[in-house]
């Protein structure tokens, strides 16, 4: 027994730090685990918070707050498309597609500015260079987006984002190596087809399809 004490000893130094002790192989090592209160923005009392807008939900059971988070994306999606549609309808306006572009990602960054001056939140949490890549996709994401508008009608090029889960699935399996069942097959596939259904149902506007769009 006194043996085994010897050969190895398990020491906590301090809240959330657990360090391990090896004598006889004299290695030491040190895991880190961040508290609760470590990991969560000053604006949010539990881990179990659900904000939305600014809103705490969860007073609400489960189900309820599913309902209103599923309900405002479905209602903001809407208006978005229709917003969008109705620029686009505008005549002289589809070449301006880079700068609608510009006018939304100015919206983004006050609104964003506003939330981090509402939460007092600034802590970085990934590298700048990691923000920096994900802005450059997410401006040439919308930009390309908004700028196929002007080669394609609007259904039409939300058949073609409806598809859009189809190739990012089969660059998860290739590029992250992940594995998807018959189940998450299916209902991608059924998505895609239900929504372009949904979408050609449309039949008050004639198809436009330009190989540039």
């Amino acid at each position: 027994e006194k043996q085994t004490e010897d050969s190895s000893s398990t020491e906590c130094s301090e809240p959330g730090t657990m360090d391990l002790k090896f004598t006889s192989s004299r290695k030491y090592i040190s895991i880190s685990v961040p508290s609760k209160s470590q990991a969560m923005s000053p604006h949010i009392k539990s881990v179990d918070d659900v904000v939305v807008l600014g809103i705490n939900l969860s007073k609400f059971s489960k189900p309820t707050q599913f309902f209103i988070c599923v309900s405002g994306v479905f209602m903001f999606y809407l208006i978005y498309g229709y917003l969008q549609e109705l620029i686009f309808s505008v005549e002289g306006f589809k070449p301006f597609g880079w700068y609608l572009t510009l006018v939304q990602f100015g919206f983004y960054s006050i609104f964003g500015l506003i939330e981090l001056q509402l939460i007092q939140d600034k802590r970085r949490r990934i590298p700048g260079k990691t923000y920096m890549i994900i802005a450059f996709l997410t401006v040439g994401t919308m930009g390309l987006s908004n700028t196929s508008l002007g080669y394609l009608n609007y259904p039409t090029q939300v058949i073609f984002k409806c598809c859009k889960l189809i190739p990012v699935m089969i660059g998860g399996v290739f590029i992250q190596g992940k594995r998807y069942n018959i189940v998450d097959v299916s209902a991608a596939l059924c998505m895609s087809l239900g929504l372009i259904w949904f979408t050609l149902a449309d039949s008050t506007v004639a198809p436009n399809f330009n190989l540039t769009g």
